[in-house]
């Protein structure tokens, strides 16, 4: 089992986490029968605790994406067992993870998946209209969430009107909207040049500092990996490496 040891968190970590919002435990993922069985994954041990965000780095075929799949309850590992926020996915059905995975999972993707016939402020109060939590709350919240990331006068546009960075700016405003206890975010930089790459992820870095979330981000880009808490290196499906950034 591949198994690493967590560095000492911080001060504020200590008084911030009690506990750890993802822990993974001897988790692995096999895909096909027989003798062609491809192991993705092999059995790994992982937390990330609120306030922290971990980078995910590794070249391509190293099983990070995989990774991220079973950190967001988007998979189910062959072995081992995923805790968020205190519920083991396992004792969950496919309708359950759904609910889970809108209401304590916030995910920011490559390409921002942004709607595009919906406006900024829409694009996020749609969420909590899906959690059945739509109102004026929800508004107040979208509207505190774009101004803190400096969005503010582009509530009205729609994406077509926004540049790279600022559309992955949005989709991390969107998924804090439900107030999820853990975000996922896979390759937020893969489109950006390194100014609006960097500009994103410290955005990211804070809200789930200030906001006590924890984070996890698979990425390619290593000229932002100062701004996390720690990272993570995977090759062939093994962690092969870890520390601070």
């Amino acid at each position: 089992m591949t198994t690493f040891i967590q560095p000492a968190p911080s001060p504020a970590q200590v008084v911030q986490a009690a506990q750890s919002t993802l822990t993974m435990r001897g988790v692995s993922k096999v895909f096909g029968d027989g003798d062609a069985q491809v192991t993705a994954l092999h059995p790994t041990d992982f937390e990330v605790r609120p306030g922290e965000l971990v980078a995910v780095i590794g070249p391509s075929g190293s099983g990070k994406s995989t990774f991220l799949t079973l950190a967001g309850a988007l998979q189910t590992p062959t072995e081992g067992s995923v805790t968020i926020a205190g519920q083991e996915l396992s004792r969950l059905n496919a309708r359950q993870l759904a609910d889970f995975r809108l209401h304590h999972i916030g995910f920011v993707l490559q390409a921002s998946n942004l709607i595009p016939y919906l406006n900024v402020r829409e694009q996020l109060t749609l969420v909590p209209q899906l959690a059945g939590r739509g109102g004026a709350q929800a508004g107040a919240l979208a509207d505190e969430l774009l101004r803190s990331l400096g969005l503010a006068e582009r509530t009205g546009h729609y994406p077509g009107e926004l540049s790279g960075g600022q559309k992955q700016r949005v989709a991390i405003a969107r998924a804090l909207m439900n107030d999820p206890q853990l975000i996922l975010a896979d390759e937020p930089t893969a489109s950006l040049d390194g100014e609006r790459g960097r500009e994103v992820v410290s955005m990211l870095a804070r809200e789930v500092a200030e906001r006590g979330k924890a984070a996890v981000m698979v990425t390619h880009d290593e000229r932002v990996l100062d701004l996390c808490t720690r990272v993570v290196r995977l090759e062939d499906g093994r962690v092969t490496a870890q520390g601070t950034a």
